[in-house]
């Protein structure tokens, strides 16, 4: 990979600090932009004590919010590509506040298009998400067929995917989107009002505690290992294949994981001697049902290619957590 620079939004995030760990690490100049609301200190602390000194010269932190037009129009200036993973990720806060969620993931998201389009930015890579899938039945999914949106952050996300296709239409933008199915790995928040099933486990196995499926447990869903997520964005923002502008990918393992299933694979590694059984609770609202991602277009079209198991991502997880925990 040539010497570029990169812009990556939510940067202070679970997902956009392993992307800035993994470009500074490999030689990247790296402007980062989160208003750290829900963005950690200690993920821009780790990510630079993992990537070095000399990393760290290569690294400039900008405090601000996408929300803001002159600080996206700021921030875009000099950058090559753009990985925007800044948005308001949770269904059951969407729909407690859906006019918030608008405000950060399409208005936030419309200034970082115009942003990067009026700096003359390379190509765009954004973070959308499975749950544009909706209430369509078809297993596994495929990306040109979606339903209708189940909750205001489903809705976000396909408004993003709408503006993005517009906006490599209209203003030769490069935009690439990048449908996340469900990510998981270290510093993925376990204390949330809102947090992932997987970190919320880990705690609760990890502490002796009831862990909590809502649902019969038999709801199954994609789970993808972050550092797999990491190879999609530099697979795409590396692609000369015009086929990836202005389309939506989707990026998960392929295969599908009923939560029963995920209960018992993730107590075997964190806590193995555990008598722990799950505690169930009633369905959420927004949730779907199924969910696996078919990603044959990913890898034909960005070379992408997971390398990680649910196992194995889980163990690399389990470490960080062990120590995050204590």
């Amino acid at each position: 990979m040539n010497n570029y620079t990169w812009l990556v939004t939510g940067a202070a995030g679970f997902i956009g600090s392993h992307i800035t760990e993994h470009l500074l690490t490999n030689d990247q100049k790296v402007v980062a932009l989160d208003n750290f609301s829900s963005g950690k200190e200690r993920n821009i602390e780790q990510m630079i004590n993992i990537a070095g000194e000399e990393a760290a010269q290569r690294f400039r932190l900008i405090r601000g919010d996408i929300q803001d037009f002159a600080t996206c129009k700021e921030a875009c200036k000099g950058i090559d590509f753009v990985l925007h993973h800044a948005a308001l990720v949770s269904v059951p806060h969407s729909i407690k506040r859906p006019i918030e969620t608008n405000s950060v993931n399409v208005t936030g998201f419309l200034n970082m298009l115009t942003a990067s389009s009026e700096n003359k930015v390379k190509r765009f890579i954004y973070a959308s998400s499975s749950a544009v899938y909706g209430d369509d039945e078809q297993q596994p999914k495929i990306e040109g067929q979606i339903g209708i949106p189940l909750s205001p952050y489903a809705a976000t996300k396909n408004i993003n995917e709408i503006y993005a296709a517009a906006f490599n239409h209209i203003y030769n933008l490069e935009c690439i989107g990048l449908r996340y199915f469900n990510v998981f790995g270290s510093r993925q928040d376990p204390d949330g009002a809102y947090a992932a099933v997987i970190p919320s486990w880990f705690k609760a196995l990890m502490k002796n505690e009831s862990a909590i499926i809502y649902g019969d447990g038999e709801n199954t869903r994609d789970f993808c290992y972050v550092k797999d997520v990491v190879k999609a964005n530099i697979c795409a923002a590396m692609t000369n294949n015009k086929r990836a502008f202005g389309n939506v990918f989707n990026i998960g393992l392929g295969k599908q994981t009923s939560l029963n299933e995920l209960f018992e694979i993730l107590k075997g590694i964190a806590a193995p001697k555990s008598e722990a059984r799950p505690q169930y609770a009633a369905f959420r609202e927004g949730d779907i049902r199924h969910s696996v991602a078919k990603i044959d277009s990913a890898v034909s079209v960005l070379g992408f290619k997971p390398e990680y198991s649910l196992q194995r991502g889980l163990a690399e997880a389990a470490e960080w957590y062990s120590v995050f925990l204590n």
